[in-house]
């Protein structure tokens, strides 16, 4: 079937937008994330002589990166469209935040969703797969305070005793509000199967769009950073909430 000139021209077309869009992604990678190191290495001092108002800031440069990845989605013309209760209401209280995870394409919808949220984004703590680490925005997940999870039973327990260090090590410290955690443990395509004869075996739901959700990290999270309560209340006399 012959090719016609305006077919040929909208190829051309779509193609040019594609290039262009990648250069564009390449330059937000090559000059924001190197101006972020940078930025904070040179205020470094001020973390020593007032550590709330650097976190403040590295939380803003940390906002606005999230949002040039978000451009990408809006570039390439996708909306998100949302309904139920407005999560804005709870922006400044802590929360954790349970997203189901189908492909790479999930963290971007939901930096977009996130950034008119109030201060979330700048406060949140994202917990991701270690291998994320050794991409180009590990760096700056190490620097915001992230946890990087290892995979598999072999790391399971060491893990779980790592997330916990790392909760009582930076979360408080550095005025976190929201925990961003994947309970399916990756991607769909990759843990449906085994979730699906996990549930067989132990007369669990038979799933098929979403996977069972691991609990391990959600229960270390809860009992770290939430006192022990009884309807309601804090269980006990003496049980203090920081």
């Amino acid at each position: 079937m012959a090719v016609t000139l305006e077919q040929a021209r909208r190829v051309g077309y779509t193609c040019l937008k594609a290039l262009l869009r990648f250069a564009f992604m390449v330059a937000n990678n090559l000059v924001a994330i190197p101006s972020y190191v940078l930025y904070l290495i040179m205020l470094q001092p001020l973390r020593v002589l007032d550590s709330k108002s650097f976190w403040y800031i590295e939380g803003v440069l940390f906002k606005w990166l999230l949002a040039m990845v978000s451009s990408w989605g809006w570039w390439a013309g996708y909306t998100v469209v949302e309904w139920g209760d407005d999560v804005k209401a709870v922006s400044e209280d802590e929360a954790m935040v349970l997203v189901n995870h189908q492909a790479t394409g999930d963290v971007c919808t939901l930096m977009m969703c996130l950034q008119d949220k109030g201060t979330v984004v700048r406060q949140m703590m994202w917990l991701m797969d270690h291998i994320f680490k050794y991409t180009n925005f590990g760096i700056v997940s190490l620097i915001h305070g992230d946890f990087f999870i290892r995979q598999g039973k072999a790391h399971r327990d060491q893990q779980l005793v790592l997330l916990k260090e790392h909760l009582e090590k930076y979360y408080r410290s550095r005025n976190r509000k929201w925990i961003v955690l994947f309970p399916e443990g990756g991607f769909l395509r990759k843990r449906r199967e085994t979730s699906q004869e996990f549930a067989k075996k132990n007369n669990l739901p038979f799933l098929k769009h979403v996977t069972l959700p691991r609990t391990g990290a959600t229960q270390v999270i809860l009992k770290t950073l939430v006192a022990p309560q009884e309807n309601g209340t804090p269980a006990g006399r003496d049980t203090v909430i920081k």
